[in-house]
């Protein structure tokens, strides 16, 4: 698995990287099938007063690409909403792989 973590107007130091990789733990614990994983953490000036941190990431897995952003006041829960979406996502794609397989065509006529 590669995982590319990169800030856009923002540094990411040791702690926030090592905060994203703990967070991530538990999307790989459930599905171990992930290629490539990109994270992105950037801090937009929407005006002087208010700024908006977000966090996107995009999860390459076999046959597609997952894509998640999420925005807040603050950077670790900006990441932690961010993984929870990750995570629904990424269950929603292994049911959907595992729930493609079907019952064969010779259980079928054996039942009959």
């Amino acid at each position: 698995m590669n995982l590319t973590i990169s800030g856009h107007h923002l540094e990411v130091t040791p702690a926030l990287r090592e905060y994203v990789l703990t967070k991530l733990d538990r999307v790989t614990r459930h599905f171990d099938q992930v290629v490539d994983i990109n994270v992105l953490l950037k801090v937009e000036k929407i005006r002087e007063k208010e700024r908006r941190q977000m966090a996107e990431i995009t999860v390459h897995v076999k046959g597609r690409d997952i894509f998640v952003e999420q925005s807040d006041e603050d950077m670790y829960a900006a990441i932690d909403q961010l993984v929870d979406k990750l995570d629904r996502q990424v269950c929603r794609h292994k049911d959907k792989v595992q729930d493609h397989h079907h019952a064969s065509a010779k259980r079928l006529s054996a039942s009959v």
